[in-house]
């Protein structure tokens, strides 16, 4: 029977567990299920209840985006402190002083330019002696939310501007280390930096040790997704990056267990790619990892909530770790809304019962628990163009932890283009491509099912034939929301779908094959398929 870290706190208070025993208790599997993921940057970014479209950043903003999290069902808020180049917390590594002064000098930047350009909200909350870091402890520490910190390993937000004369953008992102030590890129302005070189990751702990030494945190997420490239793997092989990676990872262990209190543990996870295919290009070796003292993997897809990823494999490598599937506030990208950079594609909205569905499917191969990203992103931000916007859908939190309840909901698969994997969506007359959807239908899913094609364009003119684990699928009328949901964004139009009934027991435990063949039109591109089981 596993103590949780809770438990032995409580028996080492009472007198009832040693220190030693209190530590080796909460050594072992971690007992979180439901880890939210605060990218920090959207309190100053997003409209919310906590900031007015327009306002300017102020602390108590961080303080809500916890409380928002307290009492949902949420285990653990995990903060990103921005991108990690700058620290957004007091420091003697590479302090906000020091930044400033880099910053006018560097770009050339006019002094009577830069009241808030250049001193943005948060970096001129700390150079007049706030720390958003204490804040953000205290707070989880009063709604008693479990703090993580998780770091960025190699974020490459913004690192493009390095070149531009009078630059103001990018100042939380492009720090004199990176701008001075053009060498040390893995290509040209803009790339991150090569890991194959010690002062690389020497930075990167240097910041990582102040953050463990002076914050009462109960875990640490090191992010390799921000972004996921460390090395040239031409002229790296792949026992020199995983041996890179490991001895970082076994660094960051000793410094956890260093930096924590008498009677404490702290929690060491990894945020990696989803995909096994993206792990050796940058030295990831979960067995090792574990070995090394990883006591949680994140399996992440980015930026999108993805139900079909090797999380399965996952579970059976490391059966001593726990393992979560991250999911994010959105299932597609669409086209260009608005000119610039960032913020400017259309998104199609994760549903709950897509988040539910993609939950118990983990739980249903092995997940220990979930996490979610850029999940508050639902609100107002970047272009206005991709709205209608919402407020996140937090009521789904207190659901997530729950394996037993998701077993009984509606179920609504989902197999996109996105980041993630290859999506063979381009058809010719004639032409045939093969899915794969991993499913786990239980008792609780009695009705007829739909399954949902849709297109990038007009395909209205086109004939499809579907077979679903070699059973012919009969079309059947549009339905725009087989599932009710509020987000009306991204949804495209009726003739860009086709829609087939699909007889519950068709569907299997398992793996179970999709073949879409196009019979009829000019030729058509496949961007999204669905699965619904009511």
């Amino acid at each position: 029977m596993r103590l949780t870290c809770l438990v032995a706190t409580m028996l080492l208070s009472a007198g009832l567990l040693c220190a030693e025993e209190a530590v080796e208790a909460a050594k072992r599997k971690a007992p979180f299920k439901m880890i939210f993921s605060n990218d920090f940057t959207n309190t100053q970014n997003c409209t919310s209840p906590y900031r007015k479209k327009g306002e300017l950043w102020r602390p108590e903003m961080l303080a809500g985006s916890v409380d928002e999290t307290a009492g949902t069902g949420v285990d653990v808020h995990m903060l990103q402190p921005a991108h990690t180049w700058v620290p957004w917390w007091p420091s003697r590594v590479y302090s906000m002083q020091e930044h400033g002064r880099w910053w006018k000098e560097f770009f050339g930047v006019d002094q009577k330019e830069d009241e808030w350009k250049i001193i943005h909200p948060v970096h001129k909350y700390l150079l007049e002696g706030g720390d958003p870091m204490k804040v953000f402890v205290a707070r989880c520490r009063q709604k008693k939310l479990p703090p993580f910190i998780s770091v960025r390993l190699n974020d490459a937000h913004h690192l493009g501007y390095v070149t531009k004369p009078k630059n103001t953008r990018g100042i939380p992102a492009i720090c004199r280390f990176y701008a001075e030590h053009p060498e040390y890129r893995l290509g040209g302005p803009g790339s991150v930096q090569n890991w194959a070189i010690p002062e690389v990751r020497a930075y990167k702990f240097a910041l990582i040790e102040e953050l463990c030494e002076n914050y009462d945190i109960d875990g640490l997420e090191l992010d390799f997704m921000r972004h996921p490239q460390f090395f040239r793997t031409k002229e790296t092989t792949s026992d020199e990056r995983v041996k890179i990676i490991t001895d970082f990872v076994t660094d960051v262990r000793k410094l956890l267990d260093r930096t924590t209190k008498e009677g404490r543990h702290r929690w060491l996870c990894v945020r990696v790619p989803c995909a096994l295919a993206g792990h050796d290009a940058i030295g990831v070796n979960l067995v090792r990892m574990v070995a090394a003292g990883v006591e949680m993997i994140n399996l992440s897809p980015s930026y999108f909530t993805v139900q079909q990823t090797d999380l399965p494999t996952v579970t059976k490598m490391v059966p001593d770790a726990a393992v979560y599937l991250e999911m994010c506030h959105c299932t597609m990208q669409g086209r260009v809304m608005g000119p610039g950079a960032g913020d400017i594609r259309q998104y199609t909205r994760t549903t709950d019962n897509q988040y539910y569905t993609a939950a118990h499917l983990a739980y249903s191969r092995g997940a220990d628990g979930v996490s979610l990203f850029n999940f508050v992103y639902y609100r107002e931000h970047g272009v206005t163009a991709r709205g209608p916007f919402n407020e996140p859908p937090f009521h789904i939190c207190k659901h997530l932890g729950d394996p037993e309840w998701l077993a009984r909901q509606p179920q609504w698969y989902v197999l996109t283009k996105n980041w993630h994997g290859r999506f063979e969506g381009g058809f010719k007359k004639g032409q045939t491509h093969t899915y794969t959807l991993d499913m786990a239908p239980t008792e609780h899913q009695t009705k007829q099912g739909l399954f949902r094609l849709m297109t990038t364009g007009d395909s209205s003119a086109c004939q499809w034939t579907v077979k679903l684990n070699d059973t012919r699928l009969s079309p059947t009328e549009f339905v725009r929301k087989p599932l009710e949901h509020p987000y009306e964004a991204g949804l495209g139009q009726p003739s860009q779908y086709a829609c087939f009934a699909c007889p519950r027991a068709l569907v299997a435990d398992g793996p179970n094959r999709i073949t879409i063949t196009l019979d009829e039109g000019d030729g058509a591109t496949v961007q999204y398929i669905d699965l619904v089981l009511p």
